[in-house]
């Protein structure tokens, strides 16, 4: 058996460098369960923000109508009233005619 033996001061270094390595994964580790929380709360707020949103849309398209029935509702008054106006023009002037030849 031709076995290879390393010194003690080569097996220090060498522990060294794995609990150093230890170490650094560990911090990027950490990182990344930061950058997990973090997009898990920036999801969280997409999704609130997303239903906003759309009650939003839904309280827009629901004012629409409104506003919608409301403006027909003053353009139905103005041709009524308009129509008033015409019929009694009209009715003026016909009775102005009928009295201007004696009918």
């Amino acid at each position: 058996m031709d076995a290879e033996y390393i010194s003690r001061s080569e097996h220090a270094e060498f522990c060294k460098r794995v609990d150093a390595e230890d170490e650094r994964q560990n911090k990027r580790l950490e990182l990344l369960e930061e950058n997990t929380k973090q997009i898990n709360s920036l999801t969280t707020s997409v999704e609130k923000l997303a239903q906003s949103i759309q009650l939003m849309c839904k309280e827009q398209e629901q004012q629409g109508a409104r506003l919608e029935s409301l403006e027909s509702r003053d353009g139905e008054m103005w041709k009524q009233v308009t129509g008033y106006v015409l019929t009694t023009v009209i009715g003026l002037a016909i009775g102005f005619f009928f009295k201007q030849f004696g009918f």
